[in-house]
């Protein structure tokens, strides 16, 4: 699974990768954060039409927008948000089926941006308590650049919230995970998927419903592509933050 991320990418970067045609002074801006942890906002890139100025006028083409939005993924049918901490990854062999996934998976697909993601290695030795101990480990690019986790959103309507509310609706997200690769899968067995930019397009765009192509475009990482190393289990406790976390653990201290 992925439970932990690394996001400190600038709104202005992302704009530029990911081609969004954004008015700069308005774009959504969230603090760097070493340690992205469940129910935290993060950055999504996705596509909708413009909002309508009267529901006579005519639908717009959809455009690429950057927002912000909860992770942990709050299907429209749900009775309440607690379900969301249960869909922090969609596992990419059931996104097409599964009832929390389907309809996000047909039509409210994202990218994710990232530094890069964390896992926990179990080792041999042991803790006071007799439990195996367990090593984080910082994965990202090797070549430095952005991760882009795919990913899928949904907008749930709070029943509690008058119409007129500007927060009756909650924008939520997952990210989709599918078997590590050989290099990556001694530390765990399974990885976010990541998009390469020549299937940001066809993954973005709402109007795609092939599952036949979109699952396609969904392909592990190449072996080699992203490194692995050790970091501080500071990262274990979601109180701290800072990018302290994500430097290699000297060798002497593992």
């Amino acid at each position: 699974m992925c439970g932990r991320y690394a996001s400190s990418v600038d709104p202005e970067d992302i704009v530029e990768e990911f081609e969004l045609h954004t008015a700069l002074p308005d774009l959504p801006r969230l603090e760097p954060d070493y340690n992205v942890a469940p129910t935290k906002e993060v950055y999504a890139v996705l596509e909708r039409p413009p909002r309508r100025e009267s529901p006579e006028a005519p639908e717009l083409p959809a455009e690429r927008q950057l927002r912000i939005l909860t992770w942990g993924l709050v299907p429209s049918w749900a009775k309440d948000v607690k379900i969301a901490s249960r869909l922090i990854n969609a596992r990419m062999e059931t996104i097409a089926e599964k009832p929390a996934f389907r309809r996000a998976f047909e039509k409210r697909r994202a990218i994710l941006p990232a530094d890069g993601y964390y896992e926990w290695y179990v080792t041999e030795q042991l803790t006071k308590a007799g439990k195996p101990k367990k090593q984080p480990f910082f994965i990202r690019p090797k070549d430095g650049s952005m991760l882009a986790m795919a990913g899928l959103y949904e907008l749930w309507r709070d029943p509690d919230r008058a119409d007129d509310d500007p927060l009756r609706w909650k924008w939520t997200s997952t990210v989709i995970t599918t078997t590590a690769t050989d290099d990556l899968g001694r530390i765990h067995d399974r990885m976010p998927l990541m998009l390469p930019r020549d299937a940001y397009d066809a993954w973005l765009d709402p109007t795609n419903t092939d599952k036949t192509e979109l699952l396609g475009l969904l392909r592990p990482a190449v072996p080699g592509q992203l490194e692995a190393y050790p970091v501080s289990t500071l990262v274990s406790n979601v109180e701290n933050n800072g990018p302290e976390l994500v430097e290699p653990l000297p060798l002497e201290d593992l």
